[in-house]
């Protein structure tokens, strides 16, 4: 293995890591960086790779919450663990929109929507949409504190939303969190239901790509697979402490500004690409 193609699995594995619980857009960025970097493998396993490297960020949430999500925990009264279990059962309400979407409309969102100008078009959307919200909850004081408050018929608008994050350059967590902000949610409480919500949808959307590609893994895919995952692992874990330090003092203008930016820049870069070519 060349030491470049082991540099550029490095890369993408932060890139994942930092903007998959940020709403940024961490499918925007993996196409960007990846139609620049462009790691030596075939178009399906890149596709697939993209994917399934966010594994690594499921279990950075798994780690920071494990207590909270665990309704086993004998250190939790019996009031706390049925709670738990419902917020377990809140999340997997939110989810069915996006599985039962996803399973119908992945195949075509990847051969349809998968390319710079829709990637650039949503992240300068939903940026000006974080700004307009943002604008306007100014002086606002949410009513649902935690996400224990968040309600299943709460919950499944929620998951309303996040189906719109399966157009690339949306955001998963920017969909979410937007959602859950617009429903009521404080902006800690939609981003930490935005990471729970997380867990199914993208193990979900892993093991379904890696059905699609099956188990004709080369040596170096499984090593590229594995490193990758560890450090999207690593640098989720500082990602979402950073988020949630961020957001408890700020608000999420400065994501919708960079949004923007993001968006011009990929526009350009594909534009001007596809002039040249």
């Amino acid at each position: 293995m060349e030491l470049i193609e082991f540099l550029k699995v490095v890369v993408l594995g932060i890139v994942e890591g930092f903007t998959e619980w940020l709403p940024i857009s961490s499918t925007g960025h993996m196409i960007l960086v990846d139609n620049i970097i462009h790691l030596n493998v075939t178009e399906s396993f890149m596709s697939m790779f993209r994917v399934v490297i966010q594994l690594g960020a499921i279990f950075a949430v798994v780690e920071l919450y494990f207590r909270k999500l665990n309704p086993f925990d004998s250190r939790k009264t019996e009031k706390q663990k049925r709670e738990t279990w419902q917020l377990w059962l809140k999340v997997a309400v939110a989810c069915i929109p996006a599985m039962l979407s996803g399973l119908l409309l992945d195949d075509w969102m990847d051969e349809h929507l998968y390319n710079g100008y829709v990637v650039s078009a949503m992240l300068i959307v939903y940026g000006i949409l974080f700004i307009i919200l943002e604008n306007k909850n100014q002086y606002t004081e949410f009513p649902i504190q935690r996400a224990g408050q968040i309600s299943y018929l709460t919950a499944l608008y929620i998951g309303l939303f996040q189906v719109l994050a399966l157009i690339p350059g949306t955001s998963r967590s920017g969909a979410t969190i937007l959602g859950a902000m617009l429903l009521g949610c404080s902006r800690s409480t939609a981003a930490e239901f935005s990471f729970f919500l997380g867990v199914p949808v993208m193990f979900g959307a892993s093991l379904l790509k890696l059905v699609k590609f099956g188990v004709d893994f080369t040596g170096l895919e499984i090593f590229y697979l594995i490193l990758g995952m560890l450090i999207a692992f690593v640098v989720s874990v500082y990602s979402i402490k950073f988020l949630m330090g961020y957001i408890k003092r700020n608000d999420f203008k400065l994501f919708g500004y960079y949004r923007i930016v993001l968006g011009v820049v990929v526009l350009a870069y594909f534009t001007v690409s596809a002039l040249v070519g």
